[in-house]
C-alpha cells in the first residue's frame, strides 16, 4: 500500500497536474493511491512553483474525483451486483462494504454521498452502491462535489500553507490522517443534524 501510494506521489512530481488527475480519478475508482498524501504533496509543489496554481490543483483533483465517481457510478448503474460478485476483490470491495454503503444511504439519504466522501476506502468506491441504487444523478454529483471540494481543497492548502517543509507535511499528515478524517466526518455529521433540525422548526 505505502510502496503504491509513494509511487503516486512520484507520478505527480513528474508530470505535473496530469499525474494529480490521474492519481485522483484512480483513487476513486478504488486504487489505493494514498490522497491523503498525493493531496498535500499537490499543494507543496504549488508553494514551490512546481506547480503553476494551488487553486489549479484543487480544481484538477476536484475534476478528477468527479471522473472516477463517474466511472464508478456507471459500474454499478450498468454491472449492479454481479459486478461486486465478480470483480469487487479486485479493488477490495465486497458485500461488507456495499453493505456499509446502503446503510449510510438509510439512514442519511443522499447526503451520505457527502459523508462517504471523507470516510478510507468507502470514499473511493461510493459511486458503485451509488449506481446500483440508481441515485439521480443531481444529488449524487452535488454532494460528491461539496465533499471532495472540502476533502481536496483542504489537504492541498494544507500542504500549499507549509509548501517549504514538504516532509514534515507528509509525515504529519500520514500520522494523522485518521484524526484529520474522523474530525471531518463529525462535522459532516453535525451539519446535517443541524440542517434537519433547522427543517423541521421551519414552517411547512
Amino acid at each position: 500500500m505505502h510502496a503504491l501510494a509513494d509511487f503516486f506521489s512520484h507520478l505527480v512530481q513528474h508530470a505535473g497536474y496530469a499525474g494529480l488527475f490521474a492519481a485522483m480519478a484512480l483513487a476513486n475508482v478504488g486504487a489505493p493511491v494514498g490522497s491523503e498524501i498525493v493531496l498535500p504533496l499537490a499543494g507543496g509543489m504549488a508553494a514551490k512553483g512546481l506547480l503553476s496554481s494551488v487553486w489549479l490543483a484543487i480544481a484538477v483533483a476536484v475534476l478528477a474525483e468527479l471522473t472516477g465517481q463517474t466511472v464508478g457510478y456507471a459500474i454499478g448503474r450498468f454491472g449492479g451486483r454481479p459486478f461486486v460478485d465478480r470483480y469487487g476483490k479486485y479493488i477490495h470491495f465486497h458485500h461488507a462494504e456495499l453493505d456499509k454503503a446502503h446503510r449510510f444511504f438509510d439512514r442519511y439519504g443522499k447526503f451520505a454521498i457527502f459523508i462517504c466522501r471523507f470516510i478510507p476506502v468507502i470514499r473511493g468506491i461510493i459511486g458503485i452502491p451509488a449506481g446500483i441504487a440508481e441515485m439521480p444523478l443531481g444529488p449524487f454529483y452535488f454532494w460528491t462535489f461539496c465533499g471532495s471540494l472540502i476533502f481536496c481543497g483542504g489537504l492541498i492548502l494544507a500542504g500549499n500553507a507549509l509548501g517549504t517543509h514538504a516532509d514534515a507535511v507528509i509525515g504529519t499528515v500520514r500520522h494523522y490522517a485518521v484524526l484529520i478524517v474522523v474530525l471531518a466526518v463529525l462535522a459532516a455529521v453535525a451539519f446535517f443534524v443541524i440542517r434537519n433540525r433547522v427543517a423541521q422548526r421551519s414552517p411547512s
